[in-house]
């Protein structure tokens, strides 16, 4: 229901890119801010079947060319809003990624899986 995969009517979901772990605590201190960045609505194909279930992003997720360095990327949050708003689920990225200026972070579809445990 959260990853909107169910036929119930959730808010867009957004993925927001974080420095630091976000933690249980959901702290978005650690978010990237400014230089163009901007939280990207993210969508979600068929939750898979089985425990634990998953589900994968089911199109590419493309953010704003940076106009100033973001850092480096290390975690991602599942978000309720563009803007503060809840943390629905918080995880690690497999490889770290400088975001420098004219830089473009991308997550091509399928690269991105959530599972519930």
């Amino acid at each position: 229901h959260l990853l909107g995969t169910a036929s119930l009517t959730m808010p867009t979901v957004r993925i927001a890119l974080f420095t630091a772990d976000p933690t249980e605590t959901g702290s978005q201190a650690a978010e990237v801010v400014g230089g163009g960045y901007a939280r990207q609505a993210i969508t979600f194909g068929a939750a898979a079947s089985g425990a634990p279930s998953s589900a994968a992003n089911n199109a590419d997720v493309v953010f704003p060319v940076a106009t100033a360095s973001w850092g480096t990327v290390t975690h991602f949050g599942l978000m309720d809003a563009a803007t503060v708003g809840n943390m629905l689920y918080h995880g690690a990225f497999t490889t770290a990624k400088a975001i420098d200026t004219d830089d473009q972070a991308k997550i091509l579809s399928g690269a991105l899986t959530v599972t519930e445990d």
